[in-house]
């Protein structure tokens, strides 16, 4: 099997077995085609690499960033811990490789002043407007991803209780709580707004555009970095909002493993960052209002 056909296989057995997106396999198959390529050039290949063929492999770019390395490294470890499983070797070239040390990268954040601005720049008195101000308040309200707002259907939001059912990463879903207010905007969008821009067509879709069909990623993506720029910000995306959702939420005390859950993380790890961006909001309070700040 070439090297072609083995990442193929790889990408089938992820996506079988643990349901992983398109846009995850596709950050996968570039990770090891690069990786593959540069192994190629040592005189090796990918699925026989030895560990510090693989070693010099991953560091053999003076100017790659940490970060790119050490999502490399994460992605050989998944495809080595695949084919040892698969009885394909019999040992993990990865296993004493660690990953490069880099400063924290913090996720980009907005201040609750900057999320109220951003949730009230959309005209209301328009269907379009009060479709985009409903969805961007369920979006900081639950904290779901784009993939997970757009995807949305009338059946996964119980108007009742309060909640949106999701299916998340690796297929799997979860519960996160809508309140009050995002409630009361997904009310009033589906009353007035949804009817009017659906003009007779049926969806069951939650979100829908002006062509009658479902809210796409990049539509969503465009419209919250266009109403950012409107007020005067930049590089606003949905995950930013994502983003504030988790930190406004551990800023007021909410506690690591229940942000954890709303997030969807499979492990806490990737949630304790946020317990980062809080201590440098408390540095920056100090700096900014201490005498001896």
């Amino acid at each position: 099997m070439n090297t072609r056909d083995d990442i193929d296989s790889f990408l089938d057995q992820l996506w079988l077995v643990d349901g992983l997106s398109a846009n995850t396999l596709a950050a996968y198959r570039r990770d090891l085609n690069k990786l593959a390529q540069r192994l190629e050039q040592m005189g090796s290949s990918l699925s026989g690499a030895d560990a510090s063929t693989l070693a010099v492999a991953l560091a053999s770019r003076e100017d790659e960033k940490p970060a790119t390395r050490a999502r490399l490294l994460s992605a050989a470890r998944r495809y080595y811990q695949s084919l040892l499983q698969r009885g394909e070797r019999a040992d993990d070239p990865c296993l004493r490789l660690a990953a490069p040390r880099g400063a924290a990268r913090l996720p980009k954040s907005l201040s609750e002043a900057h999320v109220e601005a951003l949730l009230a720049a959309p005209d209301c008195s328009t269907p379009l407007g009060l479709r985009d101000r409903a969805m961007f308040e369920v979006l900081y309200a639950t904290g779901l991803r784009v993939s997970e707002l757009v995807g949305l259907s009338l059946g996964q939001v119980n108007l009742v209780e309060a909640w949106v059912a999701t299916v998340g990463k690796g297929n799997k879903e979860r519960l996160v709580p809508l309140g009050e207010v995002a409630l009361d905007w997904v009310q009033r969008y589906l009353r007035m707004a949804r009817p009017l821009l659906l003009a007779g067509a049926t969806s069951d879709a939650l979100f829908v555009t002006q062509q009658k069909g479902a809210m796409t990623r990049q539509m969503a993506w465009y419209l919250i970095s266009g109403y950012a720029r409107r007020i005067g910000l930049s590089a606003v995306s949905p995950h930013t909002l994502r983003h504030a959702f988790a930190t406004h939420l551990v800023n007021h005390g909410a506690d690591l493993r229940v942000v954890q859950l709303l997030l969807g993380h499979a492990d806490i790890s990737t949630t304790q960052i946020y317990t980062h961006v809080a201590r440098e909001r408390l540095k920056n309070l100090h700096r900014s209002h201490h005498p001896r700040g």
